[in-house]
């Protein structure tokens, strides 16, 4: 914790709680309080997110005990990230590349529209942002953002490395994503593995990072 708090100052870099995706703290509210205790001790940046529920989170599932589930998962996080008093909580689209008939595709940006519009409509003191997971090209992402751009708090998490991994060049996706970016994960790899290496040790070609990012992401 200190050597993480000391990069963030070094570097004015922002600070994630990852923490609180795991539904066993979830569900153990004096863990959780007891988690939040410990970062209340602590002097962290001005600017902090938090990673909200992703394991097995589908809530446009055909399913609807795994719809309840994943809502409340949502919910809970949402919470947790008010009580901590981040800017901005974060969720997977958890996509599933595989199944990828069009009729699929387009059914899941509607249904996601509609669901996490209902989110976003909801809890407007907080922002929430997707992030691209398991996508294989900026395809889906792009086409839910056109629908829920409207609200204010709404954005992508994009995650330079997880685009690394798929079929699409990531300047591709950062054209493409880039005026609905409001926040970017950054770390390395080995361009076959999501390892979340320090930056630097794999094999991303971090100048095409920075010239994506001044291109289509600083604004």
């Amino acid at each position: 914790m200190e050597e993480t708090l000391s990069l963030a100052e070094k570097y004015s870099l922002g600070f994630e709680y990852n923490d609180f995706f795991n539904p066993d703290i979830l569900d153990d509210e004096n863990k959780l309080n007891e988690i939040c205790k410990i970062y209340q001790k602590k002097s962290l940046p001005k600017y902090c997110t938090m990673h909200g529920a992703f394991f097995d989170v589908l809530p446009c599932s055909p399913d609807a005990k795994i719809r309840e589930i994943s809502i409340l998962r949502i919910e809970q996080s949402i919470q947790v990230a008010k009580k901590i008093g981040v800017s901005a909580v974060i969720f997977h689209t958890n996509y599933n590349p595989f199944l990828n008939s069009s009729a699929y595709a387009e059914n899941w940006v509607k249904q996601n529209a509609d669901f996490w519009s209902s989110i976003l409509e909801k809890h407007t003191d907080i922002n929430i942002y997707l992030e691209n997971m398991f996508d294989t090209s900026p395809d889906i992402l792009e086409k839910l953002s056109e629908k829920l751009c409207i609200y204010e708090n709404y954005g992508v998490c994009f995650d330079y490395a997880h685009a690394t991994l798929s079929k699409v060049s990531p300047d591709v996706w950062a054209e493409r994503l880039g005026k609905y970016v409001k926040h970017i994960h950054i770390n390395d790899n080995d361009l076959l593995s999501d390892l979340h290496l320090a930056w630097g040790d794999g094999k991303i070609d971090r100048q095409t990072f920075y010239y994506c990012y001044e291109k289509y992401m600083s604004d």
